[in-house]
């Protein structure tokens, strides 16, 4: 079943509209949520490598999380559009000193450095934005198709995907593509959704 690209883009809208109108205090309480959620997580807890995101438009706030993993000595990695394979992803490592530089979406990303560049399947988690979500664990995202390009092979990879946001961003269902990669796991604050 598909949706066409109109109706997707009507409910990308709809959806960041629902999720910038939380307040400060809502926004800082529902992270707070999510991030206990996470931390309780076995795999969170026992990742060494956490791929997450900055983030931006009314997401839920990442800042604190990354800054309790560098306090657990975890490393963090974020993802960066690939400069030559378009569409796709690179992950690089983020630490405290690290250059930032705003790609083409207006969000801040480390500076590519092929150094700190790390396979997607050596990254133990990878948490995963997105736009709007599903009882089924269907997937909305911006629309580039980043992340299902980046999940497409997670179970062969062992890159776990644990997507997080707010309760407003769940649909009641998300016709979905053939591309379409579903999570196994979505926290919001108010759940812990599983499908494995």
């Amino acid at each position: 079943m598909t949706t066409p690209f109109p109706q997707r883009q009507t409910l990308r809208k709809e959806i960041r509209q629902r999720r910038n109108a939380l307040s400060p205090r809502e926004q800082q309480l529902a992270a707070r949520r999510v991030h206990e959620r996470l931390f309780e997580h076995p795999r969170v807890r026992a990742a060494k490598r956490i791929s997450l995101f900055l983030s931006f438009d009314g997401e839920i706030n990442t800042r604190p999380l990354i800054d309790t993993l560098w306090q657990q000595e975890k490393e963090v990695y974020l993802p960066v559009l690939h400069p030559f394979s378009k569409g796709h992803l690179l992950f690089l490592r983020y630490e405290k000193d690290s250059v930032m530089t705003h790609h083409p979406f207006g969000i801040l990303e480390p500076r590519l450095d092929v150094r700190r560049v790390l396979p997607v399947s050596q990254l133990d988690v990878i948490v995963t934005p997105m736009v709007a979500f599903d009882a089924q664990g269907n997937r909305l995202g911006m629309g580039g198709g980043y992340y299902d390009r980046t999940l497409r092979n997670w179970r062969q990879d062992g890159s776990y995907p644990i997507g997080i946001a707010h309760d407003c961003q769940q649909v009641e269902e998300l016709t979905h593509e053939s591309w379409d990669v579903p999570l196994p796991e979505i926290l919001t604050p108010s759940r812990h959704w599983r499908w494995l």
